[in-house]
């Protein structure tokens, strides 16, 4: 189930584990594979992995750039494990769990809940979080795999406004589901986001409130990469998008919630995957001066 033209991917930031945590991912889940190893030398964390793969048909890249961001529960996975999906979906959530609390720890136990069946939430090796939840049949189709934005510390209260804000960026997008917290759940405040969901160019997001103390935020360990045809949709997003100048560098861009994003052009996988050495280290050189990314100058680069 490829999505071969999908336009928003993951981008998970690693010290030196992109590909071993590829390969873990990619034997865990069904419909996985690793499509892609780059290193680009040079950079400012020295030589670089960067790895593309699928889990569950859903496109990722991953990077070793070096200890500088930590992996938190502010972004997770929303895994569904779908019965009139997978008719093995039972057993299914159960064998991923294990496999993934190998070296991991549990943030929410896997059991029984209101909303579920069997619901988890699973911190990896890795730090990574996943929420694997055996979903409603009868419930709205969803994609297997859900990045997942928890909205807490000074954003606590914002996810509802940035849902209507990425709605009204981005594309063929759809609106999903809300449900907010009701009375007596403090420290939640009434009427907040308990959970929502949203599709963004046929990426389905979910967004929820929490307010109670936890020590993480949005950081760029986790960020989005938004494919663009042309120079006028870079601009698009840059300038919709963008909202910490200091933050603006080589294409990436943090928004008004803190939220990373990547403004990359369509072929930059393209160019760096189908070259000589000699213009991997052009385009290498060119990109890592930018902010927003030049086209032009980038085409320039790898004809030499």
């Amino acid at each position: 189930m490829s999505k071969t033209n999908q336009k928003i991917v993951t981008h998970l930031w690693y010290d030196k584990e992109a590909k071993e945590a590829a390969e873990f991912y990619t034997s865990i889940f069904p419909e996985s594979k690793v499509t892609n190893v780059t290193t680009i030398h040079d950079t400012p964390s020295g030589d670089c992995d960067q790895v593309s793969f699928e889990i569950w048909g859903q496109k990722f890249m991953a990077i070793s750039a070096g200890p500088l961001f930590q992996f938190n529960p502010s972004v997770s996975f929303m895994v569904n494990f779908d019965p009139s999906r997978e008719k093995d979906a039972s057993e299914k959530i159960n064998e991923v769990w294990n496999k993934l609390l190998e070296g991991g720890k549990v943030l929410m136990p896997f059991d029984k809940y209101p909303f579920s069946e069997k619901y988890g939430w699973i911190q990896d090796k890795y730090g990574l979080s996943w929420q694997l939840i055996l979903t409603d049949p009868d419930g709205e189709e969803r994609p297997e795999i859900v990045p997942s934005l928890l909205f807490v510390g000074d954003q606590c209260g914002n996810a509802e406004e940035a849902r209507s804000f990425y709605l009204s960026v981005f594309k063929n997008s759809n609106e999903g589901l809300i449900a907010r917290y009701p009375k007596g759940m403090e420290p939640e405040e009434e009427g907040t986001i308990m959970f929502s969901d949203f599709m963004l160019e046929n990426q389905w997001f979910t967004a929820m409130d929490s307010a109670e103390n936890h020590r993480f935020n949005f950081n760029e360990a986790i960020s989005f990469m938004v494919y663009c045809d042309s120079q006028e949709e870079i601009d698009y997003y840059w300038e919709k998008l963008s909202a910490v100048p200091e933050a603006e560098q080589c294409g990436w861009l943090k928004d008004k919630y803190g939220v990373s994003w990547q403004i990359v052009p369509s072929q930059m996988g393209e160019l760096m995957s189908n070259c000589t050495p000699e213009q991997l280290a052009r385009v290498t050189k060119a990109f890592l001066k930018m902010k927003k990314f030049d086209l032009v100058e980038l085409q320039k680069a790898y004809k030499g």
